[in-house]
């Protein structure tokens, strides 16, 4: 690379999803929209479950979590994603590039890990469902939610501390609609092979060990399930299931497909459109596959709801 090329950047460009100028205001609306679904899905499933009695249970304590997660790296993107599609200065400055990707990296690796606590919370349940609340104890809940959010911490201060050394890029316009590190390191002068193997090497470690934990349990509670002699115990056995499967299955197969893939840095444009689906959509999909497929929480809405109005 022309070492000429090279400057240091105080500032970077974000490119966002498309120059087309008669796209900026179905995509303003578009991502208004999601993010506005989002935080009242979001913020409405925490505080259902803290004025809910019958929802104070070990499920519900880690669903609480799993929300507060996606609001937060939703909250990470599409805010400065809107100000970018409507204003024509899409600067970001340095720092604020390094805020985003570190904190979005670590509430995104802080949910790939809950979700396969979430999966082992569902195995205890169902394949030992009289030892369940003294399996699941508070104690454990809480140390095993901030095992969680200490590997997000971690990991993504170990990719932020390498970013940190980068000392140039060949531009500054990233092609992408925030600070993520793959378009990021395709910018960079310097070698950044060991960036990109710590991308590599953290995600698919992350992606093994909790797809191997979710699989697994998802195993033991389908056996579990086909032993049962009641068919009305299986169909709600499977309905406590269907909501945390189906999320973690749209979750993973997107992260696996951006992250786990040697030189995804070629695929820029491809993974961007993922990535929209991952940081913006999921996190508004969570709450409504949690309330639509669930009997506890549509229970629990209506009688807070029903509280409301007869206090008016």
């Amino acid at each position: 690379m022309v070492e000429e090329n090279c400057t240091v950047v105080t500032e970077f460009i974000l490119q966002g999803l498309s120059d087309v100028p008669e796209l900026k205001i179905f995509l303003f609306l578009f991502f208004l929209l999601i993010y506005g679904v989002t935080v009242v899905g979001n913020l409405g499933m925490i505080a259902l479950i803290q004025v809910s009695s019958q929802l104070h249970t070990p499920m519900y304590f880690f669903l609480s979590h799993l929300s507060f997660v996606d609001f937060c790296y939703s909250t990470v993107i599409v805010p400065k994603t809107l100000d970018n599609i409507i204003n024509k200065d899409k600067a970001i400055s340095f720092l604020e590039c390094m805020v985003q990707f570190y904190l979005f990296c670590a509430y995104g690796i802080t949910e790939v890990i809950l979700l396969a606590v979430m999966a082992y919370d569902r195995f205890v349940a169902i394949c030992n469902p009289l030892l369940y609340m003294v399996i699941m104890s508070q104690k454990l809940r809480l140390e095993l939610v901030s095992g969680c959010y200490l590997c997000g911490t971690v990991c993504s201060l170990m990719h932020l501390c390498l970013a940190l050394e980068i000392p140039s890029y060949q531009s500054n316009v990233i092609n992408h609609f925030f600070c993520d590190l793959p378009p990021l390191l395709s910018l960079a002068c310097s070698d950044v092979s060991m960036n990109e193997l710590l991308v590599y090497i953290v995600a698919t470690v992350n992606e093994s060990i909790t797809i191997v934990v979710i699989l697994t349990s998802y195993l033991f509670i389908l056996v579990t399930i086909l032993r049962m002699p009641s068919a009305e115990g299986k169909r709600r056995a499977f309905s406590t299931c269907a909501s945390h499967f189906t999320a973690v299955t749209v979750f993973h197969v997107t992260i696996l497909f951006i992250y786990c893939r040697p030189n995804s840095s070629n695929s820029l444009d491809t993974d961007k459109v993922a990535t929209v689906f991952y940081t913006v959509v999921i996190p508004m999909l969570n709450p409504l596959i949690y309330s639509l497929r669930n009997k506890d929480v549509k229970e629990a809405l209506r009688k807070v709801m029903g509280f409301n109005l007869l206090t008016k």
